[in-house]
């Protein structure tokens, strides 16, 4: 029998709070991204400038500055131009860069996989050390017991928190690569490289998600089932990793999607400070250049991508505990 014929007895009902789950979160998607967007759009063409004089260069004759603005659709009415940017997008085009007269479609391909390896490097190094140390933490504290040991990692934490990924990228920079110069400062060339970028972006998150888990985990003893557990005298290791950790990882699951999204945004800043040829190096050059297409495509990109963690962070919640969605229905 599958779990979810077993889900299905044990909570009647719940295919169809399933369906609708689903159509609910469907719906969600189609205007988060329908908002995202007209933002996008509305961001761009609402900035004082003209970036065909930009994009071509102060000395640039006057008929060529028109006849590029014609070519591009800028003379016509935002409403206008707002229409076409819908119609290629549901062609799947992103335009033309006005800097290199590239596909944005190619600019963003060549740049997106050096600013997923950051990200997912440094989740991946913010999960495998916040899980074990808030663990730890709380089987170390629980009771109250071993109060130093609580409050030095308390304010550790808070401190590591607190510190901007940028702050803590110059901080690294200094340290590891200019002063003990053991690991390279810029570019991305080699294992080496990624070091520096991927432990700015880690530190923060990680600090968060171990307080979490810790606190969830505390929560978690206190329950019937693993006072259960103990007078059975099972090892404790056994009811933190079978009983405790799973139950107390829902909460772990949804901030960590939250603070997800967050990292992705953070590489912006933390890939200017190690000149990482990434989307968020990209989208500043792009700024400057008023290249709106490439600032376009980038900001969809980001935005998509903040959507789909949290879409995904529902989904794994709803499949963890199946009552949530009969609940929230």
């Amino acid at each position: 029998m599958t779990n979810a014929a077993v889900d299905a007895r044990t909570f009647p009902g719940l295919d169809g709070a399933w369906a609708r789950f689903a159509l609910r979160r469907l719906g969600r998607l189609l205007v988060s991204v329908w908002v995202l967007v007209t933002a996008a759009f509305l961001m761009i063409h609402l900035i004082p400038g003209d970036p065909v004089r930009a994009a071509l260069g102060t000395t640039a004759p006057a008929s060529l500055v028109a006849a590029r603005r014609a070519a591009l659709g800028l003379n016509d009415p935002l409403p206008v131009q707002y229409a076409h940017y819908l119609r290629e997008l549901f062609q799947g085009r992103l335009g033309t860069s006005m800097t290199s007269g590239l596909p944005v479609s190619q600019v963003i391909g060549d740049r997106l996989p050096a600013t997923l390896e950051v990200a997912v490097l440094a989740f991946a190094l913010a999960a495998l050390i916040s899980v074990p140390l808030g663990l730890t933490m709380a089987a170390l504290t629980r009771g109250g017991r071993r109060r130093p040991t609580e409050l030095a990692f308390t304010s550790t934490s808070v401190v590591l928190a607190a510190i901007p990924e940028f702050l803590l990228a110059v901080g690294l920079v200094y340290v590891f690569g200019v002063h003990l110069g053991w690991v390279p400062v810029a570019g991305r060339a080699g294992p080496a490289s990624y070091i520096l970028p991927v432990v700015s972006l880690a530190v923060g998150p990680a600090a968060v998600l171990a307080r979490i888990v810790r606190v969830e985990t505390l929560s978690v003893l206190q329950a019937d089932y693993i006072r259960t557990a103990r007078a059975k005298r099972l090892p404790d290791r056994l009811i933190y990793l079978r009983h405790a950790l799973p139950n107390a990882l829902t909460a772990t699951i949804t901030i960590g999607g939250l603070l997800l999204s967050a990292m992705v945004a953070g590489t912006v800043l933390v890939e200017n400070v190690f000149a990482w040829p990434g989307l968020g190096s990209t989208i500043i050059q792009s700024i400057q250049a008023k290249d709106y297409p490439v600032v376009q495509g980038i900001v969809l990109v980001y935005g998509a991508g903040v959507l789909l963690v949290n879409l995904a962070v529902d989904v794994t919640l709803a499949l963890l505990d199946p009552r949530s969605t009969i609940r929230e229905s």
